[in-house]
């Protein structure tokens, strides 16, 4: 595995975040909602990994509140995972929301948001 390689290169811990493709978008990445909880239960035995919540990247749209559905299913899975307890797994961070949608993406429990575009304009 990767991380492995990579945790005895650096020597400690690797605080991750799990993607989630929430919408089930063929051009995103990340594990299928229903997959998560098994996924990070299987990810709490590796004790060089530590995770520390969830990310998502909702459908592009200029309608942000078209894709509320999506931060909230995210924040719904991330209380899901609380209430399991499970050992070397919490969940600090929700990222979810980019410059066209970070709004709707806070309403909905993000503590990280990716606004890259707001700060230093489309990519060319």
């Amino acid at each position: 595995m990767k991380l492995k390689k990579e945790h005895k290169k650096i020597g400690r811990e690797i605080n991750v975040l799990v993607q989630v493709n929430i919408a089930q978008e063929e051009t995103k990445f990340g594990i299928k909602a229903e997959e998560c909880i098994s996924f990070i239960k299987t990810l709490s035995s590796y004790k060089y990994i530590r995770v520390r919540g969830l990310m998502t990247i909702a459908p592009f749209t200029e309608q942000a509140e078209s894709v509320r559905w999506v931060f909230r299913a995210l924040n719904n899975l991330r209380i899901d995972i609380l209430r399991e307890n499970i050992d070397n797994i919490n969940m600090d961070y929700l990222s979810m929301g980019m410059s066209n949608d970070f709004e709707v993406a806070i309403e909905e429990g993000a503590n990280i948001v990716r606004i890259g575009t707001s700060i230093f304009g489309k990519r060319q």
